[in-house]
């Protein structure tokens, strides 16, 4: 796994339940929309996550160095498990290598959340993942 990424989902699995949903409060108040410069309304629906409830977008830059910055937009302003996952991959995917991004297993998101969310929940947060995962693979084709 990622070093950046590994260090924040195992510092997630040593906390119990409180622990847990304080910090994903956190990370879910860090979450930084979309700036205009990189997409605007209406985004385009290639860049929607299917079966997120939240209604996720995500965009990918890559910077010169070849690492990736992610973008997204979050339709549902209650979204706090997608905001916090976002946040949560924009941190520690930030230095992260493309290949190592289309290796990203989406069992993190148990890692992260636990086995507590609702099947819906589960399924649009790994489709997150997924999305980023099907976007650095177009990009890595493309170049």
């Amino acid at each position: 796994m990622i070093d950046k990424l590994e260090k924040i989902v195992s510092f997630f699995e040593k906390m119990d339940n409180q622990e847990k949903i304080n910090y994903l409060i956190d990370y879910s108040e860090r979450f930084k929309e979309v700036p205009e410069s990189i997409a605007s309304k209406p985004y385009p629906k290639e860049n929607k996550v299917e079966y997120c409830e939240s209604g996720v977008y995500v965009w990918i830059v890559i910077n010169p160095d070849r690492t990736p910055k992610f973008y997204f937009h979050i339709e549902n302003p209650h979204g706090v498990s997608a905001m916090a996952l976002c946040s949560i991959l924009d941190e520690g995917l930030e230095e992260a290598k493309l290949n190592d991004i289309l290796n990203l297993d989406t069992e993190i998101v148990y890692k992260i959340f636990g086995h507590n969310l609702s099947m819906g929940k589960n399924l649009g947060l790994i489709g997150i993942i997924q999305m980023i995962q099907r976007q650095v693979k177009q990009l890595t084709a493309d170049s």
